[in-house]
């Protein structure tokens, strides 16, 4: 854990500010974010506009006209939040994924390039116990913390072709799923039939930050008859409990 002996109050704009807790992903660090998160949303401050969680900081968007950055800051350094993080009730969610071809788009260069059979890194990517740590970059894209070192790849120097919504990804200790088809420098290692991003759907994003996530082998077929499930409206996830192994 690389975590500030004081959080850095850090002006983005006329508008937004981002409270950094430190350098590193790291659960306590994830703790202290999703500490103030919720203790900015019990405060209930005149002005604030949003808040979103990442991996290591706060952004905390707001109305200029009605809330400056300094009375911000001094309303924030007055919440014991800040010394004593406490962490909201998580969920367990087991998730479907399919590593069979073609879902497991880059297996073959995640092999050739970590030295690695095949079967080992699916093995690996699917026994890990993931974190979700944030939403970003692309509506519902999910980043998860938890992939085995083993795992640890760079980015590719240029991305992809578009990786289609529900790919699992991973790049530079990281792992990923996605919430819509974009390009990437990211490897794909499995899918999901999941929908992590559904408008239709309340709450839209069905998995919350700070939750816990599993995934859980299924062959092509299975795969198919779940992606149709989703197209119709079923989470196709599982809530499990976190004893769970």
């Amino acid at each position: 854990m690389t975590a500030y002996s004081a959080p850095r109050y850090l002006p983005a704009g006329e508008s937004a500010l981002v409270v950094e807790f430190g350098d590193s992903i790291d659960q306590a660090i994830h703790d202290l974010v999703l500490a103030l998160d919720a203790a900015v949303g019990q405060a209930k401050w005149d002005g604030v506009i949003e808040t979103v969680p990442t991996y290591r900081s706060l952004m905390i968007h707001f109305d200029p006209r009605r809330l400056t950055t300094e009375t911000l800051v001094h309303n924030l350094v007055r919440l014991d939040t800040l010394a004593t993080p406490i962490r909201r009730p998580a969920k367990c969610w087991r998730i479907p994924a399919c590593y069979d071809p073609p879902y497991g788009e880059d297996l073959g260069e995640v092999a050739a390039r970590l030295g690695l059979p095949q079967q080992q890194i699916i093995d690996l990517h699917l026994g890990a116990r993931y974190r979700v740590y944030m939403y970003g970059f692309a509506p519902g894209f999910t980043f998860l913390g938890g992939l085995p070192k083993e795992l640890l790849i760079p980015r590719r120097p240029s991305p992809r072709d578009p990786a289609p919504p529900g790919s699992l990804l991973i790049a530079a200790g990281q792992a990923l799923i996605t919430g819509c088809a974009m390009p990437t420098g990211w490897y794909g290692v499995g899918r999901t039939p999941l929908k992590v991003f559904d408008q239709s759907r309340d709450p839209v994003f069905l998995i919350g930050i700070g939750d816990e996530v599993r995934f859980e082998r299924i062959d092509p077929l299975a795969f198919e008859a779940l992606g149709s499930a989703a197209a119709s409206g079923d989470p196709v996830a599982q809530q499990i409990p976190l004893s769970e192994p």
